[in-house]
Order: structure tokens, then C-alpha cells, then sequence
């Protein structure tokens, strides 16, 4: 297949049908996709990006919808990255973005991409980082990133946003508890959604109460109510992840220097990884991998000794 061209020039001036051109072909791995991703990386690195993460069924993107009303009156684009589950199928995003966001379909300030998971774990799609460097690059200031929902496994999204907000709700069962070490570890900001339902208070302070106890400083906890038609409490929100945006440049740039050690290695393993199947699958009886699977196979080498001897070949 035919490397394709992408005009970097008419993106970074804005152009979202490039945009979205290039965000597909990096989803698809296409050719000469991953070319125009490293023109336009030099040339990002302004939008403010704030993951939402937290388990199923606690009203993730109807907050995230509710944020980015916010954002639209206080006079800035905003754009979502919405990982869903994949279908088993297509491979493709099971929700869709109409489904999702129904209020900012006809906004051309508001750009919404749904990204499927393929297998990937953490919560995120593996081309996640790629399609925000596209929007940064495209000129939106303010992107959300809104993860699968698969509860504590969700913590990739700290290596590719500048804020987490973990969000719980009550009525899902002990809301507390569900909320792990893990999640908690990463949030920035913590929001008790469906804020109306009865046990939303207690959800708070047992928030706080179990915070006070950790070692790191209690992140700021909202309740909110994101139904609503004006919503409660989602103005607060964006007020606290305004200040984590006005964060002393040298806190930015420390965080995004940590960001960026985790994402080199999480590519590399992937490319590796793909490599190292790629190797195994070809390998016959005869060869020297053919022969170390044969090995472990017949319980004469055990697996890490024999991945040892992988990496020797493929480096």
C-alpha cells in the first residue's frame, strides 16, 4: 500500500478533516502516517489535557459532556478522546461519538473522537497518545481524555494527561472501597458524580477520611451532578482543573518529563512485542528460535531463559 501524504501545514493551521484523516491512519498503523505524527509533534505541546478515569456506570461521559459545556461558555474549543470497549467484530469503537455527546454534535468548537481499545489494557487505545498530539497540534486548547471504565486497571491515563480526575459515584455498592490504591495514586482531582443520590455526602467524607490516612497531600473532592440541566458542581471542577493549569512551569514540565520515560518504554515494548511474535511465528524446527520454542515446549529450557535468547536475536 501506497504511503499516504498529510498536508502538516493545513493541520496545524486548524484544519480538522486532516485532522481526522491522520488520526484514522494512526489508528490503522497506515504508511506514511506515523511520518506526518513526527512533523507535527514539535509543533504541540500547548493544549491542557485532562484525563477522567473510574469504574463503570458512574456517569463518566455525561461528566465529560458537562465539562466541556463549561469549557464552550467560558469562550475555548475543547476536544474529547473517548476509548470504548472494541467490537468483537470490527475491532472498531462498540459506542459511538453521537451516542455519546449528543449536546455537541452541531458545535464546531467541540471536536469528539472515539478510539477503540483492541485488546489494550489500562484503559486506553494504543494510538491514545497519537490522536492527542493530533488535536494539540490542530490548535485545541483544552482536551479531555475519557478512559474505557475498567476500574482499577485504568492508570495509562497518567502517562498521557496533565491532570486525573478519578471519578466514583454512590449506589454502585461500597464506592469507597472501589475506588483502589491504584486510582487513587493518580487523581488530581477526585468527583463523587450523581451527586443527588441519596449516600453522596457519606461518599465524600469517607473520600477524605480515607485520604487523610495516606502519605501524599488530599486531592480537592467535588460532588457533582452532571444530569442535571445545568449540572451542580461542574463549575468547580474546571475551576480546580484550571489550577492545576496554572501550575508553576517547571511542576509541567517535570511531570511531562516522567510522562514521556513511561510512553518511550510502553512504545518500545509494544514495537518489541510486536517484533517478537512476528519472529516466533516464522520460526521453524530448525532454526535456532525454532529450536529454543521446541525447548521450552518440551520443558527442557524454561520461558525466561528462552526470552533472554529472543532478545539477543531481535536486538
Amino acid at each position: 500500500m501506497a504511503a499516504a501524504t498529510f498536508d502538516v501545514e493545513r493541520l496545524c493551521a486548524g484544519d480538522l478533516r486532516v485532522a481526522a484523516a491522520l488520526m484514522r491512519a494512526l489508528d490503522d498503523e497506515l504508511p506514511g502516517a506515523r511520518e506526518a505524527l513526527a512533523a507535527i509533534y514539535p509543533r504541540g505541546g500547548r493544549a491542557f489535557v485532562a484525563g477522567v478515569t473510574g469504574s463503570p456506570g458512574v456517569g463518566k461521559s455525561t461528566l465529560v459532556s458537562a465539562l466541556v459545556t463549561v469549557v464552550r461558555a467560558r469562550g475555548e474549543r475543547a476536544a474529547v478522546v473517548a476509548v470504548d470497549p472494541s467490537s468483537p467484530f470490527s475491532g472498531g469503537a462498540l459506542l459511538g461519538d453521537r451516542v455519546r455527546m449528543q449536546r455537541h454534535v452541531l458545535d464546531e468548537g467541540v471536536f469528539i473522537r472515539s478510539l477503540a481499545t483492541r485488546g489494550q489494557q489500562g484503559g486506553l487505545s494504543r494510538s491514545t497518545a497519537a490522536t492527542v498530539a493530533v488535536l494539540d497540534a490542530a490548535g485545541f486548547p483544552v482536551i479531555f481524555v475519557e478512559t474505557v471504565g475498567a476500574g482499577q486497571a485504568e492508570l495509562d491515563v497518567a502517562d498521557a494527561t496533565d491532570a486525573v480526575v478519578v471519578v466514583t459515584a454512590p449506589g454502585l455498592g461500597d464506592d469507597v472501597q472501589a475506588l483502589k490504591v491504584g486510582l487513587l495514586e493518580i487523581a488530581d482531582l477526585l468527583v463523587v458524580n450523581k451527586g443527588d443520590r441519596d449516600g453522596a455526602d457519606r461518599a465524600v467524607a469517607d473520600l477524605t477520611a480515607m485520604l487523610a490516612l495516606g502519605a501524599r497531600p488530599v486531592p480537592p473532592i467535588f460532588k457533582t451532578t452532571a444530569t442535571a440541566v445545568a449540572g451542580a458542581g461542574i463549575e468547580e471542577v474546571i475551576d480546580g482543573l484550571e489550577a492545576l493549569r496554572r501550575a508553576p512551569l517547571a511542576d509541567r514540565a517535570a511531570r511531562r518529563r516522567r510522562q514521556a520515560a513511561r510512553q518511550i518504554a510502553a512504545i518500545a515494548a509494544e514495537q518489541l512485542r510486536g517484533r517478537a511474535h512476528a519472529a516466533l511465528a516464522a520460526a521453524a524446527s530448525g532454526d535456532p528460535l525454532g529450536r529454543v520454542i521446541n525447548s521450552v515446549a518440551e520443558r527442557t529450557l524454561d520461558p525466561w531463559s528462552a526470552a533472554e535468547s529472543l532478545i539477543a536475536v531481535l536486538e
